[in-house]
């Protein structure tokens, strides 16, 4: 007779990561058209600011779509890595462009500033630990393997 392993044998602390990570990026999404609205789509306004962090529109609809992301990949592992990977590069990416455009305000669509390039560093390392947590070993189903 053999064993069966769980269908959802308990979610990794990766996967719960995820979907805190992509609830809180919920969260700042809605919260950023608190302070912007809908107005100025691209604008760079240093003034436009949530808890330090620049925001305008699109920005918020890019954390937006960060958080529903991580949302709907958190589950199962596998997903959650890939939402890892998202962040990683996503975010890697963000803090390439926020570096560049720090003293250009023109092309800084996004409305970035310091703050916000220090965050997407974190993003990038928290992607990172998603995407690269360790695999959960399976149950050896052979007792004579686990003897030492």
């Amino acid at each position: 007779m053999t064993q069966e392993t769980p269908r959802h044998p308990g979610r990794q602390p990766h996967q719960w990561l995820a979907l805190t990570v992509g609830v809180v990026y919920l969260l700042v999404g809605v919260s950023g058209f608190v302070v912007t609205g809908v107005d100025g789509f691209t604008e760079h306004d240093p003034d436009q600011t949530l808890l330090g962090f620049a925001v305008n529109p699109l920005h918020n609809i890019v954390h937006l779509l960060i958080g529903l992301a991580g949302a709907l990949l958190w589950s199962p592992a596998s997903r959650a890595r890939v939402y890892g990977w998202l962040l990683a590069v996503g975010y890697g990416g963000a803090l390439a462009y926020g570096l560049v455009v720090a003293d250009t305000p023109d092309a800084d669509i996004l409305n970035i500033n310091a703050a916000d390039n220090w965050l997407h560093a974190a993003s990038t390392l928290v992607g990172l630990v998603i995407a690269l947590w360790p695999r959960r070993q399976a149950p050896s189903l052979n007792p004579l393997k686990d003897t030492p």
